[in-house]
């Protein structure tokens, strides 16, 4: 092995903690997704951290927060998941700051937030979702924001603008539609340097 490796490797092990039997749900951080809507619950499960995939890893505690008819469906998917049925689509008349109240009372136990596989468009979903960016914003918290909560930030980009806490990760035509919302033009870049 050649010395840079071996300093790379170091740097690796400084920054990734040991897996150790001892450590017990949690120890390693915990992660809420929130996504799973009635008709895009499948969308919801690739987006679920390591202990979905590797389920003898129970280190990383993992909540997922969607609506009850998703809930049954991500529940199968490992025993390791906490899932919430908490989320509501249209029509239901509970309005969105009163439903966004027990994820936001979840934040502050958590280490990240992802919020978006899943999700869908429906507008009680993007309004409670809206709720519980600026109340994770306002605790700081890390969040991912991916496929449909990207939708509702390029409606909203005061939500995530300048919060460096945040990760957007749009693909191609999400980019375009982001980089419209707040005016950037991208038609002229070749992405080619000079």
């Amino acid at each position: 092995m050649s010395p840079a490796t071996k300093e790379l490797l170091k740097k690796v092990r400084m920054m990734v903690p040991p897996m150790l039997e001892k450590f017990h749900k949690g120890m390693l951080g915990r992660v809420a997704v929130i996504g799973g809507s009635e008709k895009r619950r499948p969308r919801t499960c690739p987006a679920h951290p390591p202990p979905v995939r590797n389920p003898l890893n129970k280190s990383l505690q993992s909540h997922v927060i969607c609506t009850p008819p998703a809930a049954n469906v991500i529940k199968t998917y490992s025993p390791n998941l906490m899932v919430h049925p908490i989320m509501r689509e249209s029509p239901h008349q509970t309005p969105a700051t009163t439903l966004a109240s027990p994820v936001i009372a979840m934040l502050a136990h958590l280490h990240s937030l992802v919020i978006g596989p899943g999700l869908g468009r429906d507008e009680l979903m993007q309004a409670t979702v809206a709720e519980v960016i600026s109340a994770a914003r306002e605790k700081k918290l890390p969040l991912v924001l991916d496929a449909d909560a990207l939708w509702l930030i390029q409606s909203r980009p005061e939500l995530v603008k300048g919060y460096k806490e945040c990760v957007l990760t749009p693909n191609v035509v999400e980019f375009g539609r982001l980089a419209d919302s707040v005016g950037l033009d991208t038609k002229g870049d070749t992405g080619k340097e000079g």
